[in-house]
């Protein structure tokens, strides 16, 4: 029994590593995500899927796979390795895990299906075809996250899950996670281990993605038909996520502002005056304190055809949220909301928190026109020059990214806002910097009217 065991594993691993190899012979941009996976014969599956940490696979599936059709193990390799580099079991968290699967499963083999590298080249279905078409009608980039939102929002009948199964599906995700199932399971051990494990599964995938991006900019020439929309989605995944609120601190403006500072004078001088001569007392406190506030900002809105109308409110209704949560209008803010596509269409002037909250509420997007960024950064530098913004720290342009940039830097500092499932880094001037919002940063606070 012993022997057999071992004989299986030995068949197992031996055909694991022939597929590995031929993707590598192909790919060699992979080679450091290829080399990062064991293997480990597991009869708990049918079939064959990963953790993150080893390939774990039936030996009677992967013999009987290996015989009928190499390319789609050869794919199967892939779809498994990519899920392992887009951090798709560390994301499930939080999301209804047959949706998110799937999602996952719909994500990879849109990739896979633009790859001309030869083992994994197969002819792609009707029914994935349709179902990338769908969903480019909404998504101008596939990613996992994009297509969960839009698929969590059908009600997707029991024989279309089928299809979505049939067609999309390849690996085991049962793994996915399995370490910390097991330590609830077990109800004991160390503390925060889960989580740890987790943690450190994350940045050893984020690090090869990363390693692998660089190995494909380098070599994007080379490789471009065998790695197909590989590398686009890579980029995608391996964006830096920004705090949102971090950047807006960076446009505050130190201003005074009449309000009582108690921390200006001494409080024992203060009652010794009361003390010794009644009702003077020796130290008056400020009547004004320095805080950083926003007073003069401007918030730029693309409103060519691209942008939605759902979106950009909900960008205005975060952007309102967190400037009141974190107190940064200044008792006179003058705020520019400026709506530009191809020239601009309209400026909306604001001097209150209570003016922000009705804009945003009442927003009526002007434009669907081109995207041309310059016209609205000439309009601002017409404000500064005419004396109307005194103050101007800095500027957000909340866009998709795909316009006609300036070429000289403004005297201001300028961040893009860009959405992540619209956002694609072309032509973005290096003076620019650049925050990447999704959806989980783009919530309407609706606990609370602010």
């Amino acid at each position: 029994m012993h022997a057999n065991k071992e004989r299986l594993i030995r068949i197992g691993n031996a055909i694991l590593s022939a597929s590995r190899n031929e993707l590598y012979l192909s790919m060699r941009f992979l080679d450091l995500a290829l080399s990062s996976l064991g293997y480990e014969m597991n009869l708990n599956t049918s079939t064959i899927g990963t953790d993150g940490v080893n390939i774990l696979y039936n030996p009677t599936y992967l013999k009987r796979q290996y015989l009928d059709d190499l390319v789609v193990l050869n794919r199967t390799y892939l779809h498994m390795l990519l899920h392992c580099m887009f951090r798709h079991e560390i994301n499930r968290q939080n999301r209804d895990p047959v949706l998110w699967d799937m999602s996952c499963d719909i994500v990879v083999e849109s990739i896979l299906d633009t790859v001309e590298a030869k083992p994994v080249s197969m002819v792609v279905p009707m029914f994935r075809e349709e179902t990338y078409d769908r969903l480019r009608e909404t998504l101008s980039v596939l990613t996992a996250e994009g297509i969960y939102r839009a698929l969590e929002g059908e009600h997707i009948p029991y024989d279309q899950q089928i299809n979505y199964h049939k067609y999309f599906h390849r690996d085991d995700h049962q793994f996915w996670g399995s370490d910390e199932k097991n330590e609830n399971q077990q109800g004991g051990g160390e503390t925060g281990t889960g989580s740890d494990k987790q943690k450190e599964l994350s940045d050893k995938w984020t690090d090869i993605s990363e390693k692998t991006q660089t190995n494909m900019e380098t070599f994007y020439a080379e490789h471009g038909k065998e790695a197909g929309t590989l590398l686009q989605n890579i980029l995608i995944e391996n964006r830096e996520r920004y705090d949102y609120r971090h950047f807006l601190r960076r446009f505050l403006s130190l201003r005074e502002e009449i309000k009582v500072d108690p921390d200006s004078f001494d409080y024992a001088f203060y009652s010794y005056g009361l003390e010794l001569y009644g009702n003077i007392p020796l130290l008056e406190p400020l009547e004004y304190q320095d805080n950083h506030k926003i007073h003069d900002f401007v918030i730029v809105i693309d409103t060519s055809d691209s942008c939605r109308d759902g979106t950009i409110q909900s960008f205005l209704a975060e952007t309102r949220g967190i400037l009141n949560q974190e107190s940064l209008f200044s008792q006179d803010i003058n705020l520019h909301i400026i709506q530009n596509d191809a020239t601009v269409q309209m400026d909306t002037m604001l001097h209150s928190p209570e003016d922000f909250r009705q804009f945003s509420q009442n927003f009526v997007v002007k434009g669907y026109g081109g995207t041309d960024f310059r016209p609205a950064f000439d309009y601002v530098n017409r404000l500064i020059e005419t004396g109307q913004l005194v103050d101007l720290k800095g500027l957000l342009y909340f866009t998709d990214g795909f316009g006609t940039y300036p070429k000289q830097r403004p005297p201001y500092e300028t961040v893009f806002i860009f959405f992540r499932d619209q956002y694609q880094d072309t032509n973005v001037p290096p003076w620019a910097m650049k925050v990447i919002l999704g959806p989980e940063e783009l919530t309407e606070v609706k606990a609370h009217e602010y």
